[in-house]
């Protein structure tokens, strides 16, 4: 190619984007480590306590819960969410909570604000992970999918959620709100199948 084009090489990858790049063990690391601690310190939370998790579990968020933020306080919150969802590129683990936040962009309140900044506390205590890429014996591409039944308070519409992995790497991850309502676990479960085969299909 050099003899078509002017090229020049910038040697090994380490840092691109946000994402860094590590050699471990004949694998990649991606991680954004320093991109999730500028997220913290933009939000004043570098000092923050951790917590093992993103969102509790027995707490439901909805829409007309809390008083609703101020003007800068809804740009802030916003800009937060954005920058969240950016980290979602090497952190699967934080797709739920982030899908959750995201949905109360037009109008959150104190308790979103709040969720989002637990979102923060567990980035505090888990900064260095990140996505592991290595050379794997199988080239079978195999799915996890699940779903939580009538998971929005709000209009009873169900969260689903799958990984798809290509040996034992993981390429592709998504969570989100299902289009239709599901009238049983089941429903909800097939459909998030369905998002999951799909993917499959595609990759």
């Amino acid at each position: 190619m050099q003899h078509e084009f002017a090229l020049k090489d910038l040697g090994e990858l380490h840092y691109f984007l946000g994402i860094e790049v590590k050699k471990v063990n004949n694998s990649l690391v991606l991680s954004q480590e320093r991109y999730a601690a500028d997220i913290l310190a933009r939000s004043g939370m570098s000092n923050c306590k951790a917590i093992d998790t993103p969102l509790s579990n027995t707490e439901k968020l909805s829409a007309y819960e809390g008083a609703v933020l101020g003007p800068e306080d809804i740009t802030r919150y916003r800009s937060l969410v954005g920058a969240l969802q950016y980290l979602t590129l090497t952190r699967p683990d934080l797709c739920f909570a982030v899908n959750k936040v995201c949905q109360y962009l037009h109008t959150p309140t104190v308790v979103h604000w709040s969720a989002v900044k637990r979102i923060l506390r567990y980035v505090q205590g888990m900064k260095n992970l990140g996505l592991r890429i290595g050379p794997s014996k199988s080239m079978v591409v195999s799915a996890f999918s699940d779903a939580d039944w009538a998971g929005c308070v709000d209009d009873r519409r169900s969260t689903g959620g799958f990984a798809v992995y290509l040996g034992e790497n993981l390429i592709s991850w998504s969570a989100r709100k299902q289009a239709t309502v599901s009238r049983s676990s089941t429903e909800a479960e097939y459909k998030s199948l369905a998002n999951a085969t799909a993917e499959m299909i595609w990759v």
